[in-house]
């Protein structure tokens, strides 16, 4: 079941179409990986979802209700990071989140609960009565994906939320969204591909104002799936030269390309191209053991994200 629904939407800035007839759905219980260069349009679609900005035409539906400029009914089942968010500096951190759950008409009992869960989530326990003023960047982060949550919305819509954090704090975020899952539906927005291959089981690659490609990540990689093969030889007994010629002289080989040797490399690796990788890998295996050369690793090579994305917006 879809929980989000963007039909035909456009949006234009005076001359400038950002969106034209966009179009996916994001179904319950999956976490959407929203890709894209930075300006191709993802906050645009974010803002809209959230009421924030006013398509020129199309609609959008949260959990099958309509979204509607300005009238924001559909927000009360969505939760939202933006990508730099604010705070109130001289609140803490319970102080801030009870200061959010009052503004989501929660009950105190209900607001105490949510708060020391949500702090024990994100990791903060430790600076939970510091002033906001103090934390870092990937500090607030996680705040704010707490406040996102403190309503238990269906939904939650992360505007690149690891965009300018080091390796530790982006790794940190990921993990929260990686648990996050088991509660609710996440919409991550981001142009970190490797973000999206860590945490995301399905995407959409926004490119010239509509999704270029979408769908369940492993099916893409499957269905995208090259006829090129990666091997490993040992390299005793045979020169890098002569392997390549043995593997280019075989009829159904259609490229061989050797792999970058460093000085102290304990193997040889190329990735050959054949025509067909389910009919003539068996074959390449059979003449590589024939040949008396010694095989460590036969692997069919599986796209990358990042191969996906390089080949749809070329």
């Amino acid at each position: 079941m879809a929980l989000l629904q963007i039909e035909g939407v456009s949006k234009h800035f005076g001359q400038l179409t950002v969106l034209d007839r966009l179009s996916f759905e994001v179904e319950e219980g999956s976490v959407f990986g929203f890709i894209g260069t930075n300006g191709s349009g993802k906050t645009t679609t974010m803002k809209i979802v959230v009421g924030l900005l006013k398509a020129n035409e199309g609609a959008v539906y949260v959990g099958g209700r309509k979204v509607e400029f300005g009238q924001t009914p559909t927000n009360r089942i969505i939760g939202y990071l933006p990508d730099v968010p604010e705070f109130y500096g001289f609140m803490n951190a319970l102080e801030y989140l009870r200061f959010c759950g009052k503004v989501c008409g929660m009950n105190a009992t209900d607001i105490q609960r949510k708060s020391t869960e949500l702090i024990a989530l994100v990791g903060l326990e430790q600076s939970a009565k510091r002033r906001i003023k103090g934390y870092s960047r990937g500090m607030k982060q996680r705040l704010g994906i707490a406040q996102a949550l403190i309503h238990d919305p269906a939904l939650l819509i992360c505007d690149e939320p690891t965009s300018a954090l080091d390796p530790q704090g982006r790794s940190e975020i990921l993990a929260i969204l990686s648990r996050v899952r088991e509660r609710t539906t996440v919409l991550f927005s981001t142009h970190i591909l490797n973000d999206v291959e860590r945490v995301c089981d399905t995407i959409g690659i926004l490119h010239h104002g509509n999704i270029a490609l979408g769908g369940n990540l492993e099916q893409l990689k499957s269905t995208h799936r090259r006829n090129s093969i990666y091997l490993r030889f040992a390299p005793a007994g045979s020169e890098q030269g002569t392997l390549e010629a043995k593997l280019c002289s075989l009829p159904f080989v259609t490229s061989v390309l050797p792999e970058q040797l460093e000085p102290a490399a304990t193997s040889l690796g190329f990735m050959v191209e054949v025509g067909s990788a389910q009919t003539d890998g068996p074959k390449l295996l059979s003449e590589i053991l024939a040949s008396g050369f010694t095989l460590l690793g036969y692997q069919i090579a599986e796209p990358s994200l990042e191969s996906l994305y390089l080949e749809v917006i070329a």
